[in-house]
Order: C-alpha cells, then structure tokens, then sequence
C-alpha cells in the first residue's frame, strides 16, 4: 500500500510544519471543497434526528403518544443505528464514499418524510427504527472519509469544521422547525406533518447531489494538480504505514481490542449528556421562557448552539496547533458538565439559558477534538469497524438518555434531579479521557522492544 517515497517521507508525521506546500495547498482544496457539503449532510442528518422534539406535543395530542412512548420511540433509532455502524462503514470502506454516503441520505429522507404518517405508537416506533437503520454509518463514515483526505495534524479542523453542522442543525433547525409547525391546517395537514415531509425531502435531494458531487480518494480529485494529488497520497500512506507498524489489526480483532472498547465507553456517556438534553430542549427552553413550542421558541433553542458553533470554529484549530487532543477534550467535556449543573440548580432564565450554553459549548467542541485520538491508532477496515463500532456503541446513550432523564424525573418529581444526573456523565467521560494516556506510555515503552526485535 505504501510506495518507498511515502515510507521515506515518514517524519512528516511528527508536526504539521514538516508537511510540504504541495500537501498543503491539497488540503485546503479538500477543505473548502468537501467540507461544506459534508456539513450540509450532516445538518439534514442532525435535523431529522432530533426533529421530533419540535412535534413532541402535537404527537401527543394527535397520536396519542405518552411521554414514555415518546423518549422509548426517540432512543429506539439508536438501537437500528448502533446494529448497523460496522457493516456500514465496512462496505463503504469496499464500494467508497461517493454512492454510499448518497444510498444513505435518500434512504433516511424517505424515512424520514414517513413520520408524516404517525398515528400511533407502534409506528412511531417502527419508523424510528427504520430511521436509525438507514442513517447508520453516515457519521462514522464520514470520520473514517476524513483520514482519507486529511494528514493526523490537519484532522482535528476538518473533523470540527463538520461537527459544525451539528450546532448549525441547531441554529437553523429549530426556527426552521418551529416555524414549520405553525403551518398547522394548512392543506389539511398538522404542522408536525409538514416538518416531516419538507424536512425529509431536503436529505433526498441532498443525496442525489452527492453522488455526483463527492470524490472517493485524493487521487480520483480532477480538482487537484498533479503534484498535489501524489504528496497527498504519498503523506496519508506514509501515516498509515507508521500506525499499521505499531497497531496492526484485522477488522473483526478491532471489535474485541480493549483500547477500542475503551473509546466506546468514553463516547457513550458524553451521547447520554447530549442527547438528554437534545431531545428535551425546546421542551426545556419553553418552560423557561414561559412559552409553547414554535417560532419564538425556536429561535431561543438556537441561542446554546450558536455558542457552540463559534466555539467549534476554534477547539480543532488549537488541538491541531497543539497536538494537546486528550487535554482539550476533557476540558471541554468538564465544561458540559458545569453548563448542565447550572441549567439544573438555577431557576433564573437568564443563568439557565447561560448554563445550556456552556453544555453546548462542551458538546460541541469536544466531541470532533476527541475523534482524533481514536483515529490516530488504526487504518483500513480495522479503522472502518472500530470507528462505526465506537459510534454505534456511544450512540447507544442517545437511546439510554431520554429513557432514564423520564425515569429519574418520574421517580422524583423533580426536572432539575434529571439534568444532574446526564450532568455526571460528561464528568467521567473527562476522566475517562485523561486515562487514555496509558495507552500512549503502553506504546512508548513497546516501541524500543520492537527496534531491537
């Protein structure tokens, strides 16, 4: 896999100020080229996810859904997307990026859409099921596309640069939503169906387009010089050989290694804070400003996620300067966890609204800074499975959070005991990220065993 040049080539590795002008214009390019479009798609994806939260009351009304049903229905498309992670990032590891990231945006639009027809809980629940099935693999898949077009030191900024499609979903998403709900009874129709169905056509259309628009590998970029094309090539393989020396793995022995099974266990608890308070918000957010669900509210709901989206623009820029990925990281899962405490144990509007946007701000920051420690081990399908397998597992928190955030609730009366509790989780997901240290001291002292070997 790796030609001589690349092998030479090695040390670049070490600092991004090793990397030749040729790479680096090439990465610019990809940059500018492919990283809005990826953050396109995942806006859709992030918006018919979570979009339910705008229709949670008009469901309950219409299709008679109990709170319970709604949370066991919103965590239920974690269960089909963590059961098909692997597979997926697996066969797009084989077929390429371009017609599978398409096959799964136009098969989760139409999905999607389908919501339009809920009329009970059997079908909610088979609907987001089928939604998380169709949607698997789309995000680790971009993560595992990313190391296929970025060097280890130019990472981190792609990969935050598409995690800001998930506070711009936000931005968007909730005065897109909320005003798309106010068309209640116009056509006939509920404003929660109308959500679903013009919500859902926009991830179909998108997906046509990337058939066309995307390019698997550096070498298949006709948007590319020459040059630019083999030093780019030749840095990446010279990346993959050096982690391939050091972490060589078949794809199904990634599944059972415990430095990934670690990674899965860290990225499950920072999905249970995020998604405890993803699918509550707008709820939450109109109960402080004294409101029902929909525009007004809406554009409220977006205040936490512009401060995590500005905050985004920075955390992969400084973790790439810095190379200090495991620090930032707890830091800012530290940061989520304070943001959760305080929207929990201050009634005033203004210090609640203040501490949903230091969650938000932790959310996300963290999460595309924390990708790039897990990344830096493995290559091929090895990589491919251990990152959809990492995704999938950590997403079912996304199932786990809404589940237990009613139970607590119910159990004790109180909404605020809820936010505490997802508020620990960030915590021990900081902890557990500085711990992934001793990986790196088990590496350092393996590798001048392996020299003399």
């Amino acid at each position: 896999m790796s030609s001589p040049d690349a092998l030479r080539n090695a040390s670049v590795v070490k600092g991004e100020e090793h990397y030749t002008p040729a790479v680096k214009t090439a990465t610019r390019k990809a940059l500018v080229r492919l990283l809005p479009f990826l953050m396109l798609m995942y806006v859709i994806a992030f918006l018919d996810r979570t979009n339910i939260g705008f229709a949670e009351q008009s469901l309950e009304i219409h299709a008679g859904l109990s709170t319970a049903a709604y949370a066991f229905g919103a965590g239920l498309f974690f269960i089909g997307y963590a059961v098909f992670e692997v597979p997926s990032n697996l066969i797009m590891h084989k077929v390429g990026a371009r017609w599978w990231m398409a096959r799964i945006m136009i098969t989760w639009g139409i999905i999607a859409a389908c919501f339009m027809f809920v009329t009970n809980e059997p079908i909610f629940y088979l609907l987001r099921f089928l939604l998380g099935v169709a949607e698997a693999g789309f995000f680790p898949g971009v993560i595992l596309y990313l190391t296929y077009w970025f060097p280890r030191r130019r990472r981190a900024n792609a990969t935050a640069l598409f995690y800001m499609g998930l506070p711009i979903a936000q931005v968007i998403g909730g005065p897109l939503s909320g005003g798309l709900i106010e068309l209640d009874g116009v056509g006939g129709l509920f404003g929660h169906q109308w959500m679903f169905l013009i919500e859902g056509l926009i991830a179909v259309v998108v997906g046509i387009v990337a058939i066309f628009y995307l390019t698997d590998r550096p070498k298949d970029a006709k948007w590319l010089d020459a040059k630019e094309r083999t030093e780019l090539t030749a840095i990446l393989e010279a990346e993959e050989a050096e982690q391939d020396s050091e972490h060589k793995l078949s794809w199904w022995r990634a599944l059972f290694n415990g430095r990934i099974l670690y990674f899965c266990l860290v990225y499950f608890m920072l999905q249970i804070a995020v998604y405890g308070l993803t699918f509550f918000l707008p709820k939450q957010v109109a109960s402080i400003a004294g409101a029902q669900v929909g525009l007004y509210v809406g554009l409220l709901t977006a205040i936490p996620w512009f401060v995590g989206l500005c905050a985004n623009i920075l955390s992969g820029r400084i973790a790439d300067k810095t190379g200090s990925y495991r620090t930032i990281t707890s830091i800012l899962l530290a940061v989520s966890g304070v943001g959760l405490f305080v929207a929990a144990l201050f009634d005033q509007p203004f210090v609640a609204m203040l501490g949903l946007c230091l969650a938000a701000l932790g959310f996300c920051s963290a999460q595309p800074v924390f990708w790039n420690i897990p990344t830096s081990y493995l290559t091929g399908a090895a990589l491919a499975s251990s990152v959809g397998l990492i995704n999938g597992v950590g997403n079912l928190g996304g199932f786990v959070a809404p589940n237990m955030r009613v139970w607590i609730v119910e159990s004790t009366g109180s909404e605020s005991m809820g936010l505490i509790v997802l508020g620990i989780c960030p915590f021990i997901a900081a902890i557990l990220c500085v711990g992934t240290a001793v990986f790196d001291k088990r590496d350092k002292n393996r590798r001048p065993q392996t020299a003399q070997g």
